[in-house]
């Protein structure tokens, strides 16, 4: 009976001999590559091929793997993307926009974008810029109301809120503080 060293050579001999058989083998390296891929990260069909182009693997091929893990379930560009738009916004407090321009940046088609923003309306994306204006906001309660209306401001807009709901949240912020001093 072998002991724990000999089953760590067996398992090591087998991983080497499956590398060995990638290497000869092209689709079976961009499987391998792939796979390593998904498991870092979950990824879009486009960002998987492009991770499969830029280690060389070859177009035909590259493709050939994308749709493949597509028909089993490994990629699913609408489910992610709505994965995205939801801890974004929820987590980040990230606005529409800028969850979009990610999205694209990403290889995600504009149908699959279109779908999965649609799970934040208008109502959503001000409740939670309020949220944002008003943590923010206190934060910098020792601070000049000039300071703090340029700084809750400019962190919305990193967020992707237009500086009009940026501005019209700051004006209540401060309307509100005047009427607690009176």
């Amino acid at each position: 009976m072998a002991g724990p060293r000999g089953a760590r050579r067996r398992e090591g001999d087998a991983a080497h001999r499956r590398a060995a058989e990638a290497a000869s083998d092209p689709a079976e390296r961009a499987r391998e590559i792939a796979l390593r891929l998904l498991t870092h990260a979950p990824r879009s069909a486009s960002q998987l091929r492009d991770g499969l182009l830029a280690r060389d693997v070859d177009p035909g091929t590259a493709e050939l793997v994308v749709d493949r893990y597509i028909e089993v379930g490994l990629l699913d560009d609408a489910a992610l993307a709505a994965t995205i738009v939801r801890t974004r916004h929820a987590e980040r407090g990230q606005a529409g926009r800028a969850i979009r321009q990610e999205l694209l940046r990403k290889g995600f088609d504009d149908d699959d974008i279109e779908t999965a923003l649609a799970q934040v309306d208008e109502d959503d994306e001000r409740r939670r810029a309020s949220e944002l204006a008003a943590r923010r906001w206190h934060q910098l309660a020792s601070h000049p109301d000039e300071v703090r209306t340029r700084r809750v401001v400019a962190m919305l807009g990193r967020k992707g809120y237009s500086s009009s709901l940026a501005f019209a949240l700051v004006r209540d912020l401060r309307d509100a503080d005047s009427q607690e001093d009176h």
